[in-house]
């Protein structure tokens, strides 16, 4: 398996393309119930330096993003980066909660087979951020890996609604949001490995 390093670098690089995709940046948040749209602190004044060196981060991509995201009282008095991660996976868990909404709603055959494969697409990264919640601590690489390995899934589903030239989008805007906590997680592992292996 490659060093989780590099495969983060090949995540990133498909998030930079992605990010200048036909998809509007002022895209509608997929679930009015997430943390990020309830934050009103003024960044600059509310971050921790834990927070706002890693959303520095080259490989993060969407700085912004990042600071709103971790921009929580509890993560702003984090002394370490497991409280981050741990906020991370819960935001990509809540993404799943779009694709159950659609999927309730008249549609297409081939719109409901697209947004059937997303479910289970979704689903998979929901066990895997939980997994991930649960080894932040006592095993980063498994974390690592088990955050990368998500990525193709939701690409797949991207695939998937535009194949069958899907207009949704809160659905793609929550495909974005994905890529964007997968980076995060990504990058966050990474750096909680190398925290790891110095206590040795």
């Amino acid at each position: 398996m490659a060093p989780p390093i590099q495969i983060c670098l090949v995540s990133d690089i498909f998030l930079v393309i992605f990010s200048f995709s036909s998809l509007s940046t002022g895209a509608v948040p997929p679930n009015t119930n997430n943390p990020l749209l309830m934050v009103k602190i003024p960044l600059l004044v509310a971050l921790s330096k834990l927070v706002g060196n890693f959303c520095n981060y080259e490989s993060i991509g969407n700085r912004t993003f990042c600071l709103e995201a971790l921009s929580t009282p509890k993560v702003v008095v984090a002394k370490d980066s497991t409280q981050p991660g741990i906020l991370i996976m819960k935001l990509g868990v809540a993404n799943l909660n779009i694709y159950n909404e659609m999927i309730k709603k008249p549609s297409s055959p081939q719109f409901l087979k697209a947004l059937n494969y997303c479910v289970k697409a979704y689903k998979y990264a929901s066990l895997s951020f939980e997994m991930v919640s649960s080894e932040l601590v006592e095993d980063p690489q498994a974390a690592n890996y088990d955050v990368i390995v998500i990525d193709p899934e939701i690409t797949n589903c991207e695939k998937e609604l535009l194949e069958v030239k899907v207009q949704a989008p809160r659905l793609l805007a929550g495909n974005r949001f994905m890529h964007y906590y997968i980076t995060m997680g990504c990058q966050l592992t990474s750096i909680l490995q190398l925290e790891k292996q110095n206590v040795y």
